[in-house]
């Protein structure tokens, strides 16, 4: 019976040695904590027009996926016409900001797979996002992106540039994570 758990032993070091799947799974299940920020910024030309930064802690190789909703209910004006023709003001509420959900995975070079599923929206009275015959009148923004991308502890990339077509504007969004120790 010592043998037998002594030979099973020695097996699987040799093949944690060897790299095999065996050692990869067990690598796998070790949780790693990590601090994720994102900073999501908006430019019009060489101009930093906004910067928002979310910091989000994220435990990779874990089984779950830390989300962030940040946001308010923006109300939008509508008129209601009575059978008598008197027009009286309604509201309608509009949930704007950002939600992001974030999971990682640590590889065998001590580098981090992070998959970020991000929508950023936001409202705009410019007469140049709602059209020139809508001046004064609300214009809703939206940017969603799911994304993967691989970064190493410390290191900052940025993971999405998009220019709205209406606006000229560019967003931007950057990533940074960090082994907590």
């Amino acid at each position: 019976m010592k043998r037998t758990v002594a030979l099973i032993g020695s097996m699987i070091m040799m093949a944690a040695l060897a790299g095999s799947p065996v050692a990869v799974a067990q690598e796998k299940s070790t949780l790693v904590p990590l601090k994720v920020q994102l900073v999501v910024s908006r430019h019009a030309a060489d101009k930093k027009i906004s910067s928002l930064p979310y910091t989000l802690w994220v435990t990779a190789n874990g089984k779950y996926t830390t989300s962030v909703r940040m946001g308010v209910e923006v109300p939008i004006t509508t008129s209601v016409m009575s059978k008598e023709g008197v027009t009286t003001p309604s509201y309608s509420y509009r949930p704007v900001g950002t939600n992001i959900d974030c999971n990682a995975t640590s590889q065998t070079d001590g580098s981090f797979v992070l998959e970020i599923k991000l929508n950023d929206s936001s409202v705009s009275f410019d007469s140049k996002d709602a059209g020139p015959a809508l001046k004064g009148i609300p214009a809703f923004r939206n940017f969603t992106s799911n994304f993967s991308i691989v970064v190493k502890d410390g290191q900052t990339a940025q993971y999405a540039s998009a220019t709205d077509p209406v606006s000229g504007e560019t967003l931007k969004v950057d990533v940074t994570v960090t082994v907590l120790k």
